[in-house]
């Protein structure tokens, strides 16, 4: 097994499976393996760039200040100024150290590494909170509205934002590589907070059948993205995303009602 550490954790993206890689091809297989192969730049869009800057800021001061150096022309305006998403970013750091509930669970150790099998392929993660001793580990989510419904389109119903972002097979997947590795039950928390302003913040627990569920669906899908990712098939379209947008050839004609559909 390849060891992996900080400085080749994001390098091994042909020999792991992630649960970002594998929700990548869940969503797009053109995209995720356009991505994969370097035909476009994976997306380091404002949202993501958000979210690592609160992340990093309860990693440590060190990896927080890493952060704002190697980030600082796209968080900065032409004056120098922090841009809005990022003293919003700054709010929800504040928010959550203000709050004591978040700091009692918020112990263990930071970003730690996990890899081990799953399905018959090799996985890898970072956590952000991993508390060993007490059975559990916490991920930090930065969402617009933690409250907002989102529908879904397979199973035509409103799902709240930890299911319709794949939260469940990541919660999932942790828990099944850390419970292999040190022979133990863990329990995830998602500590979600908002955009909004004020933030809103909320401690997440997801029930046992809903991981269960999760995996189960890892396990449906995880041929077909291996298959695809090793190129022994070739990657569908999802015809919605902006990788499908800009490669997109007229082919027919499509009734007016479809563009609804």
């Amino acid at each position: 097994m390849m060891i992996l550490n900080d400085a080749n954790y994001y390098e091994k993206q042909w020999e792991f499976l992630s649960a970002s890689q594998y929700k990548g091809f869940i969503s797009c297989e053109a995209k995720a393996f356009a991505e994969l192969t370097g035909e476009i730049p994976k997306e380091n869009t404002e949202a993501f760039l958000v979210g690592n800057y609160v992340h990093s800021a309860f990693e440590s001061e060190e990896a927080h200040e890493k952060f704002k150096q190697d980030h600082e022309k796209e968080m900065l305006t032409k004056k120098g100024k922090l841009r809005a998403a990022f003293v919003g970013a700054e709010e929800m750091v504040q928010r959550l150290r203000q709050d004591a509930f978040f700091n009692n669970l918020y112990q263990g150790e930071k970003e730690v590494i996990i890899t081990g099998n799953l399905h018959g392929e090799e996985w890898k993660g970072k956590i952000d909170c991993l508390n060993v001793e007490q059975g559990y580990f916490v991920d930090i989510k930065t969402t617009a509205d933690i409250h907002k419904k989102i529908w879904s389109e397979s199973r035509r119903v409103w799902t709240p934002f930890v299911e319709a972002y794949g939260y469940y097979e990541q919660m999932a997947i942790y828990k099944y590589l850390l419970e292999k590795k040190y022979e133990k039950e863990f329990t995830p928390y998602i500590i979600a907070v908002s955009k909004q302003t004020p933030c809103d913040l909320e401690a997440i627990e997801i029930r046992a059948e809903l991981l269960i569920v999760a995996l189960n669906n890892v396990k449906e899908n995880i041929e077909r993205v291996s298959t695809v990712k090793n190129g022994e098939e070739k990657p569908r379209m999802c015809g919605k995303c902006d990788y499908c947008r800009g490669h997109k050839q007229l082919t027919g004609f499509v009734s007016s009602e479809e563009l609804i559909s």
